[in-house]
């Protein structure tokens, strides 16, 4: 009578089934109860450089739109040239304070004035980037999640009395030393960072024009 060969038969597959037992096992228990999920990822680190619009004419001057023409939303002499002089406080250095933006935003809207468009055109220019006037002052909530989904770093023109609220819209009016509202002044750069969820703030001037604090 023909014997089976060696390691086969009723044999081998009950040593088979025994070594398979605990794999088997391990897996409804995979199945039962799932690997616990990580921590939340927390909000991306983030760099917003804030400006307000360049000078603005005062009682009895005279302001021009960009094709000269007298236009009292425009941005005064000083302004324009505060407006052209911009782009070296963003050099292409490493070794600058500030940035070079990868994002610009200004106010907009059918009713703001044009200073904030003004006040960034020169720069976008020289950066190869159009300027996000989609929001209007009032809006700064939408604004603020535009900034913080757009490319790193991001700039933003804004009207002083809105300023605040965009602040508050980022989740950064708690840090330490930042004012409660934009100063009297044209010459400033308000940056803030965030860092693992952290908001940090310094205020910068621009030191672009005689004058300039």
């Amino acid at each position: 009578m023909p014997h089976a060969p060696t390691g086969s038969g009723p044999r081998r597959r009950s040593v088979l089934a025994a070594a398979l037992a605990p794999l088997a096992a391990a897996g409804c228990a995979d199945r039962e109860h799932p690997p616990a999920p990580g921590p939340p990822a927390g909000p991306r680190d983030a760099l917003v450089m804030v400006i307000r619009h360049a000078e603005k004419p005062y009682a009895g001057d005279t302001a021009e739109d960009d094709e000269g023409v007298e236009h009292p939303g425009s941005l005064s002499g000083r302004g324009l040239r505060r407006a052209e002089e911009l782009p070296r406080l963003f050099p292409p250095s490493a070794r600058s304070s500030l940035p070079r933006p990868a994002a610009v935003f200004a106010a907009g809207g059918k009713a703001a004035p044009e200073r904030c468009g003004q006040t960034v055109a020169a720069l976008a220019t020289v950066l190869r980037t159009p300027v996000r006037a989609e929001f209007a002052v009032g809006a700064e909530p939408v604004l603020a999640r535009a900034v913080l989904a757009a490319p790193m770093p991001a700039l933003v023109c804004w009207e002083p009395a809105g300023i605040p609220r965009l602040v508050r819209a980022l989740g950064a009016h708690r840090v330490v030393g930042v004012p409660a509202a934009w100063p009297d002044r044209y010459d400033l750069v308000w940056m803030f960072t965030r860092r693992q969820g952290l908001w940090s703030f310094r205020e910068l001037p621009q030191n672009l024009l005689p004058g300039d604090a």
